[in-house]
């Protein structure tokens, strides 16, 4: 069994018996168990009876009404002064449902009552705004107490659903609000075009921009806590014929660093990758498109090879995560410090391993390239759509041949598809003619498909699985490295080799019932 399919299985059992326990409890206390509190109706009206502040501390959701009584899911029936204090509160008698506290914790991140607020408050903003002042008078005066609160719940509500970037988008008539979530935009919300400068002023003024410009696109940083979370957002503006799109980054600092074993390697691959990342020179090259996930992999590598018997140093445009125990330098073109002048910088400071957050030209490229023949582990990222491509690339940039071919020990491409939610995947059994149809050769007797649930917000999904393609550079590839062969070629040796495709990865955590066929289709195509 792959690690992954290991994983959900032992996700799977923590859930069953975690629904004993609170079952066992519920029927102690003469109480209604609810086992998928996700898909229990939620009344808005009963949500806004209390504070969001008191439903997160004290886990009790209100969900509806029986009666003039109000219904509550709860975690913990035990807890009887929570209790009292909403009875207090609402001035109505409780029926409460007991559910796990996971299952309460999902609704709190997703009922409706956030976004309600949040609309509400921008509304008020709106009413606040007289109409000849939309895109002047506003700019003057981004601080409205209404904006300031409705933005901030905004990037709360997105930490909250794991989103990893937030747009704010001005139409004709409204502004648009999405949120990538899992790699896919959402619609969170819409709201009135009168809004669009203040919402842009108010975020220029935390990105510290200059809210007079509105001709040119700014980049900017905000550090902000959400929940007592540190989070830090890549601000960048965008003219356009509506006005100044927004598009702000998450970089959760809290956030959970996944090993490699939970990123999506199995055993076999996992052995290759550890192989190369354990030589103490050469170098490893993290390969695939913006969101592929090469970020998190290269984190995930850095924490596992980071001792103190070794000085890491990275330099990285931004600085995403701090780790412990390793020097990272932010790239600042603004004052010259580039990549290529600060790895010659770090070179001189005698580095163990050298990570780079990314090779993007023919000057970086050649010294992270030397630097992997002078007695240093170099770690990297380039932009190509498979392993095979790196090494023809990094050619093409200008390094030589006979260095790409010394140099490099393994390059990792890498996809990030969706997990299928475990609380509501279905099994299938394809037939030949689907499988003919979505051009997949491979005899496939179960799969998986999304269906949706309140846990998943009705997507069918939850959570990113990285698709791997693992091509260790074996004396062969070194020797058609040398002598220029095309990508083609060196792809087809390393498959002769044992290599399995960025497809055939996914396929196998397709059958494993990670992801879904579609998904991994979809990703890969």
């Amino acid at each position: 069994m792959t690690n992954a399919a290991e994983h959900l299985a032992l996700l799977e059992a923590e859930r069953e018996a975690d629904d004993v326990i609170v079952r066992r409890l519920a029927q102690r206390l003469g109480l209604t168990f609810v086992r998928d509190l996700a898909d229990y109706p939620l009344d808005p009206l009963a949500t806004d009876l209390l504070p969001e502040n008191l439903i997160r501390r004290t886990r009790i959701v209100p969900v509806g009404f029986d009666g003039d009584a109000l219904v509550v899911a709860v975690a913990d029936p035990t807890n009887v002064v929570a209790l009292d204090d909403v009875r207090l509160i609402t001035g109505r008698e409780l029926k409460v449902l007991v559910a796990r506290a996971a299952e309460i914790d999902d609704v709190i991140t997703r009922f409706g009552s956030v976004d309600h607020a949040t609309l509400h408050l921008l509304d008020r903003a709106a009413e606040e705004v007289a109409p000849s002042a939309e895109e002047s008078e506003i700019d003057t005066d981004p601080g409205q107490a209404p904006i300031v609160k409705a933005i901030d719940r905004i990037i709360s509500n997105a930490v909250q659903q794991r989103a990893s970037d937030i747009h704010i988008e001005p139409q004709e008539r409204d502004v648009r609000i999405r949120f990538r979530i899992d790699g896919v935009l959402t619609e969170a919300m819409t709201t009135r075009r009168a809004l669009s400068a203040g919402i842009t002023s108010r975020l220029k003024v935390m990105a510290n921009l200059d809210i007079s410009e509105r001709r040119l696109p700014q980049d900017g940083r905000i550090s902000v806590k959400v929940k007592g979370r540190p989070v830090d957002l890549r601000m960048a503006t965008l003219p356009t014929a509506w006005g100044e799109k927004i598009v702000l980054r998450v970089l959760d600092q809290s956030a959970h660093v996944l090993g490699l074993g939970e990123l999506g390697f199995d055993e076999r691959d996992l052995a290759l990758y550890r192989q190369a990342t354990s030589r103490p020179y050469g170098a490893v090259l993290l390969t695939g498109p913006t969101g592929a996930g090469k970020s998190s992999t290269m984190y995930a590598t850095l924490i596992e090879i980071n001792s103190d018997e070794r000085n890491i140093v990275t330099v990285e445009n931004p600085v995403e995560m701090r780790i412990a125990g390793m020097t990272q330098i932010q790239v600042d073109p603004k004052a010259g410090l580039t990549f290529a002048n600060a790895l010659r910088s770090i070179l001189r400071s005698d580095p163990d391993v050298v990570m780079v957050g990314e090779m993007r030209d023919r000057e970086t490229a050649t010294i992270g390239i030397e630097a992997a023949q002078t007695g240093h582990l170099v770690l990297s990222t380039l932009h190509t759509n498979d392993a095979s491509s790196a090494v023809t690339r990094l050619i093409e940039m200008g390094v030589e041949p006979f260095l790409v071919a010394s140099s490099v020990h393994c390059v990792v491409a890498q996809r990030l598809a969706r997990r299928l939610c475990l609380n509501c995947r279905e099994a299938y059994k394809p037939t030949r003619e689907t499988l003919a149809e979505l051009g997949v050769e491979a005899k496939i007797d179960e799969l998986f498909r999304p269906v949706g649930c309140g846990h998943c917000a009705n997507t069918g999904y939850h959570g990113r699985v990285a698709l791997l393609e693992i091509m260790p550079i074996s004396e062969e590839i070194r020797t058609m490295t040398v002598l220029r062969h095309t990508a083609t070629a060196i792809a087809d040796q390393a498959i002769a080799e044992g290599m399995r495709t960025l497809r055939e990865d996914g396929l196998q955590k397709a059958m494993a019932g990670v992801t879904s066929l579609e998904e991994v289709l979809r990703v890969t195509a």
